[in-house]
């Protein structure tokens, strides 16, 4: 085939600027460049926000107070004034051959350039009654000229002044018509797309563009996404057989008494979810290749537990384990809660006299110093310390072990080509660590299937016995909070234990929160009088801080007013009611892991929280009502929140989800998955498919792929 016939590849259309299609002068380019299109794949790859049915368009006659309408219109006439504090309102009359009305636009001045009489617009608004007329205030706006057809594709830049949805729409059709002689290329094997009913790229991206119907629009889009997630996948199942081709593990002894001794020592059973995660560590443990697997489960599902089976794997074969914590306040909590898991957990120790040699867990922090420091550090080189817990600085430059086996890495950590290779650095021989991913956050299956889609995935998806379940209660408004003091103050009087959770220390005029020490001073003297009232936040030295947490745990203190500090760390079964103050301020998964700091113990337990709008609905307050289920709590958050913050800032460019959406396309992310473990696994390297190898280095950065790559 000769280069003229050669279909077009999204490398060729990257490479072919905007100054050749009609009407793109100086200042244009100017513009485009403004909103980050500057060839022509980024004009192709702007997708239309939203599509007009010119064929079934709501009329002016059919508005309907109150109620949000699409209309088309034509620009009668416009007028500026000023209004109250020199604030310019802008006012136009429009209408269609059924009727007029006005709409208004508050401060928007540059609102009466952009109108001008016999002006083609469509206006998405809430039309009201003013003074005896129909009237919308502030609606969007799309400047949609004289095209004709019968879906108008309406695009993000619209309201901008320097780009009109009609100049952008243009020069769409003026590339796609310019591509039609040589096409563009699809690198899905034709086969692939027969079997899952997607049409070719070129035609997907001339019907997202230029539909007949919505029908045929969404076919696009589903080609389109599912162009989108295939290549997330294809670039982290890559990835994933790379790391087990390349990479040598250790082949951990997964029989040993170890484990036995610390579950024999357990005062309860495991469940169900722990043993299976176990079981599939444990196979990733004993096998050639690195394990790298997310371990994710609900609040209080004992991941812990599951982390130091591994780690306990590790020492019983001769190696060390290190567990690295986000902070160092999470650090020192995970040493104390490892130490307490292992009192007692003896090492078989040959050269030991008494064939046996206690198990030596250590803490290392930016605040270990000194000689501790150097004792630590002597000891891991040594081999004499068998776990070590600290911040991501463990594996750092100086920090040396005899042989690490395993590391267990708590969430926030973006692990990423560094660290992996100061992490094979490490290594014994050359070997490579195995690594554990926790998050205690829930994550939606298709998030976690695009986020870390490189790992294998361990699900901790039920509670141990014991826990008693937790109800939630929503007091909105100052007269429903009360029922919340008045609760705290009858656990109390039943010898238990209370929180009380503020988002801000100290008082803050942008946002009108409570925060702890105006809300410690108001219970202290006036809704929990006479009961003992305690003050923990971040601020407070760490000695000062500790010091509160111990009398809180000995039961020498009935409330704890805190900020999130607590939302890790902190185990005090007898403590059944806790109460959010602003609960409206949180997100979803940071209110479900504050909850699960009380139904610890054997007692039932409240959550009560408190908002201030009187009226009006809280959807992800009511989830917490609702639901105790961490994984429902993700996918509603996921409903209510979206994926954007799921991809990340670093993600940013050409290789962003555009189309596809984790909650709507479910279906998709599951297929674009296994679609990329069959074209991955029959041609590693994607010898035979240059044209995906090419999109993949033309469309991922360094800076998308370390973040797809955590671990």
């Amino acid at each position: 085939m000769t280069e003229a016939a050669r279909e077009l590849t999204f490398r060729d259309l990257a490479g072919i600027g905007l100054d050749r299609l009609k009407g793109v002068g100086e200042k244009k380019l100017e513009a485009l460049h403004e909103v980050g299109v500057d060839s022509v794949l980024d004009l192709l790859t702007t997708y239309p926000r939203r599509w007009v049915d010119r064929t079934n368009e709501c009329r002016v006659s059919d508005l309907e107070p109150g109620r949000e309408a699409l209309v088309l219109v034509a620009v009668r006439s416009v007028s500026k004034r000023m209004g109250r504090n020199r604030r310019p309102i802008v006012e136009a009359v429009v209408g269609d051959g059924s009727g007029r009305f006005h709409v208004v636009f508050f401060n928007q001045p540059w609102r009466e350039r952009q109108f001008r009489e016999g002006l083609q617009i469509a206006l998405f608004g809430k039309p009201e009654v003013y003074r005896g007329s129909m009237q919308m205030s502030n609606p969007i706006v799309d400047l949609i000229g004289d095209r004709t057809g019968k879906i108008v594709p309406i695009y993000p830049q619209s309201e901008k002044a320097a780009l009109t949805t009609w100049e952008i729409a243009g020069w769409v059709e003026d590339a796609l018509r310019k591509c039609e002689p040589r096409g563009i290329a699809d690198p899905l094997p034709v086969h692939i797309a027969d079997r899952l009913d997607l049409m070719s790229r070129h035609q997907a991206l001339t019907s997202i563009h230029m539909p007949e119907t919505y029908a045929e629009k969404e076919v696009a889009r589903r080609r389109l996404a599912f162009d989108e997630l295939l290549r997330v996948q294809t670039l982290l199942v890559m990835r994933k057989r790379a790391l087990e081709r390349e990479q040598r593990g250790i082949r951990h002894d997964v029989s040993g008494e170890l484990v036995g001794r610390l579950r024999a020592a357990l005062p309860y059973s495991l469940t169900g979810a722990q043993e299976r995660a176990i079981a599939e560590i444990d196979r990733d443990l004993a096998g050639p290749h690195p394990m790298h697997r997310l371990l994710q489960g609900d609040v209080g599902a004992g991941k812990t537990l599951v982390a130091v089976s591994a780690m306990l794997t590790a020492v019983q074969g001769g190696h060390q384990a290190a567990l690295m914590a986000p902070t160092e306040v999470l650090a020192e909590q995970h040493a104390t809660g490892v130490r307490r898991l292992l009192e007692g957990v003896t090492v078989p120790d040959p050269g030991n006299l008494f064939g046996d040699r206690p198990l030596r867990v250590e803490l290392l922090t930016n605040r270990v110093t000194g000689g501790d420091r150097r004792e630590v550090l002597g000891g891991l080189a040594a081999g004499s310390v068998d776990i070590v817990i600290g911040t991501h600085a463990l594996i750092q430059e100086g920090v040396d072990f005899q042989s690490l086996g395993v590391v267990v890495v708590d969430e926030q950590h973006r692990f990423g080509v560094e660290q992996r290779a100061a992490l094979r650095a490490k290594g014994d021989d050359g070997a490579v660590p195995d690594v554990l991913v926790m998050t205690a956050t829930p994550i939606p299956r298709t998030a976690a299937m695009t986020v870390y889609g490189d790992l294998d995935v361990s699900v901790l998806d039920e509670l141990p016995p014991g826990r008693t379940p937790i109800r939630t209660k929503w007091a909105n408004g100052p007269l429903m909070e009360q029922g919340a003091w008045a609760t705290v103050r009858e656990q109390v009087a039943e010898g238990r234990q209370a929180y009380v959770v503020c988002p801000l220390i100290d008082e803050s005029e942008k946002l009108e929160v409570a925060s702890a020490h105006e809300t410690y001073e108001r219970l202290v003297h006036d809704d929990l009088k006479g009961l003992r009232v305690g003050l923990l936040h971040g601020r407070m030295p760490s000695a000062e801080k500790e010091s509160v947490m111990d009398s809180f745990r000995r039961g020498e203190l009935d409330v704890l007013v805190a900020t999130t500090v607590i939302e890790v760390g902190v185990d005090v079964p007898n403590a059944t009611v806790m109460v959010i103050l602003d609960a409206d301020r949180f997100g979803i998964a940071q209110l479900h892991q504050l909850r699960g700091r009380v139904g610890r113990g054997r007692h039932e337990s409240e959550c009560w929280l408190v908002t201030q709008e009187v009226e009006g609905e809280n959807p992800r307050v009511q989830a917490l009502v609702d639901s105790t289920d961490g994984f429902v709590l993700a996918e509603v958050d996921l409903e209510l929140r979206g994926e954007g913050t799921l991809m990340n800032t670093a993600q940013k460019g050409r290789s962003d989800l555009k189309l596809a959406s984790l909650r709507r396309d479910r279906e998709l992310v599951e297929l674009a998955r296994s679609v990329a473990f069959e074209m991955v696994d029959a041609d590693p390297l994607l010898d035979g498919n240059a044209l995906l190898r090419d999109e993949l280095a033309l469309l991922f950065t360094d800076d998308s792929e370390e973040f797809l790559f955590k671990s």
